[in-house]
């Protein structure tokens, strides 16, 4: 069924399938959302082949087919299939790319970044960035560097909400917990004769978990956001 969504998550996650005898990886595009009371929803799942831009525009147009409204932002890991395919079929929503820690030093550089999101505002963090920037080329990292810098920006749309969410839709945490759960189970399944087969888990493991453990959970006050938008019209 349709509804506003103001949170939406999505993610791929890759299962192994048998295609006319043949192994190949097949990617299922999943999206969660938290809905104008606070609780958590399974919007849907779909085949998607690969992670590219064709498959997240398809899965993205299934969704607001479905009718998936009201989006303010989506978060998800940096894939460019997905930032372009974000911008076509929901121009109005903005999107909040997931922290990636560089492989080099990484307990150090998790560290950094950490501080980074501990800012208690965007010009803070901003700040905080260049500092980390500065010192990991001192300290001759200057790959991770260039990762920072980079991404820097996608990474702190977050701070364009309620600081209240922040915790909750800076990172995929919510969708990669389900990601886990499903993979530790399609582990002893192995590979699967078709895609449909994989598809079919999955969603059975999707609603298990909300139905088990999210229930009448609440996720977030959003009373918060509708605060900020109203101050936002009211400025505007």
């Amino acid at each position: 069924q349709g509804g506003r969504y103001p949170y939406v998550y999505v993610d791929g996650i890759y299962l192994r399938r048998n295609w006319g005898g043949e192994f190949e990886n097949v990617a299922i595009l999943v999206a969660i959302a938290v809905n104008e009371d606070g609780y958590r929803e399974v919007l849907g799942a779909a085949e998607g082949m690969k992670e590219d831009k064709a498959s997240w525009i398809n899965f993205f147009q299934w969704l607001r087919g479905r009718g998936l409204d009201g989006v303010k932002l989506i978060v998800g890991d940096k894939c460019l299939g997905m930032l372009e395919a974000v911008g076509e079929v929901f121009p109005e929503a903005k999107y909040q790319r997931c922290t990636v820690t560089p492989r080099s030093k990484v307990k150090l550089v998790a560290k950094m970044l950490k501080a980074i999101h501990a800012q208690e505002s965007k010009k803070a963090a901003r700040e905080k960035a260049r500092a980390v920037v500065e010192e990991l080329c001192s300290m001759k990292l200057k790959e991770a560097a260039k990762k920072v810098e980079d991404s820097i920006e996608e990474t702190l749309t977050y701070c364009d909400f309620p600081s209240e969410h922040w915790t909750r839709i800076r990172t995929n945490n919510v969708i990669e917990r389900l990601n886990r759960e499903i993979r530790r189970r399609t582990r002893v399944v192995g590979s699967f004769p078709d895609g449909n087969s994989a598809l079919m888990l999955v969603c059975a493991r999707l609603r298990h978990v909300a139905g088990s453990q999210w229930g009448n959970k609440k996720y977030m006050n959003m009373k918060h956001l509708e605060a900020a938008i109203e101050d936002a019209s009211i400025a505007g």
